[in-house]
């Protein structure tokens, strides 16, 4: 794609900043996850179709939409970096903003395919091991990151180019025709579903994680890992596993199943949390600093499982809140990371210096 965003590039106009493209490519994800959560809130418009029960919800215009957008906000994320560059503006804000929201994009996109796929018995996955794709897919960045924390370099997998052309067709073929095309075995009892499944867990188990370790174990054999000992270079490995294990404790233990009562919420919840706990990672990359062994927003999560276990009569309540909170309390965190790198190198964050602009 690079010969396509270096051409695009040549075009667009000096006052654009980078971080407004960068933004304008994080608001095509949310309308998408806005257009499917109007239009199939519950995950159930896909099974609908294939039984014959009830119309499908998503509009055919609907899903193209989110095609469209989704391979715009691809597009979009790649631009922004060579905008920066021509103009000479790159720089640490560039970089949070761009991978902070990254961190959430990553999420989303899976997030936005169960809408495809649904819970269809037949032909898709249980509503909890689709959980466990989505948290395979972000593991996937995040373990990306955990490795710059140690070694200072990022090495993103090139499957990320793969799943966005993937996830952009998916849409667009089940726009101009019907999601039922994505609904067909591959080999005997073998869904697409199931298939599709075991080659996103597997790209991590055998790809991403194996890289990175080995690329850690390369700094360290040469000197040049940022981190000292094996118990500071397994630091960020901490906020994640705690986040994932209550989460998943909750689900199985719930005893309402949380995550078939409302899987939109729930899932969306530990995106949230996801995205913030990556931001933080990334921020105490670039700054050099020690990366916080325990996530506080950790702590408000496990108070709410606890009580949901102990009142299960107040369990979606507890949910609804614990997401409510979640996303205020990474909003403020990210508006004030960025008001504050901006205040310290006196720039504006959506604006390119005038000197820039000739």
């Amino acid at each position: 794609m690079h010969p396509s965003w270096n051409f695009i590039t040549r075009f667009i106009p000096k006052w654009i900043a980078p971080n407004l493209i960068t933004f304008a490519g994080f608001v095509c994800m949310v309308i998408v996850i806005l257009l499917l959560t109007i239009f199939d809130y519950d995950f159930h418009g896909a099974e609908r179709l294939r039984q014959g029960v009830d119309e499908y919800r998503i509009p055919n215009w609907a899903l193209m939409a989110c095609g469209v957008l989704l391979f715009l906000a691809y597009n979009l994320d790649g631009i922004d970096g060579k905008q920066a560059r021509k103009l000479g503006v790159s720089g640490p804000l560039g970089e949070l903003f761009d991978h902070g929201l990254d961190s959430y994009i990553v999420f989303l996109i899976p997030f936005s395919i169960i809408s495809i796929f649904g819970r269809d018995p037949v032909y898709s996955l249980p509503i909890f091991r689709g959980f466990l794709v989505v948290i395979s897919v972000v593991l996937n960045f995040y373990v990306s990151h955990c490795e710059k924390y140690n070694t200072g370099t990022l090495y993103l997998p090139w499957g990320y180019d793969v799943s966005m052309w993937t996830s952009s067709m998916i849409f667009i073929v089940a726009g101009l025709y019907t999601p039922g095309l994505v609904k067909f075995h591959v080999y005997g009892d073998v869904s697409f579903a199931l298939f599709f499944e075991v080659l996103i867990h597997l790209v991590g188990l055998l790809g991403t994680a194996p890289v990175a370790v080995y690329n850690v174990y390369l700094a360290r054999k040469n000197r040049r890992a940022k981190v000292e000992t094996l118990t500071e270079a397994l630091r960020p490995v901490w906020s994640m596993t705690l986040i994932l294990a209550a989460l998943i404790f909750w689900a199985d233990k719930s005893k309402n199943d949380i995550i078939e009562s409302d899987p939109r919420a729930f899932i969306f919840l530990f995106g949230t949390l996801f995205s913030n706990t990556a931001s933080r990672l990334m921020i105490a990359g670039m700054a050099s600093q020690r990366c916080e062994l325990v996530n506080w927003m950790f702590w408000p999560l496990l108070t709410g499982v606890v009580t949901s276990l102990y009142k299960p009569e107040y369990e979606l309540s507890i949910l609804y809140a614990l997401v409510v909170f979640s996303v205020l309390a990474h909003v403020h965190y990210g508006i004030c990371v960025v008001k504050q790198i901006c205040g310290y190198y006196k720039i504006d964050c959506f604006l390119v210096p005038k000197e820039k602009q000739k």
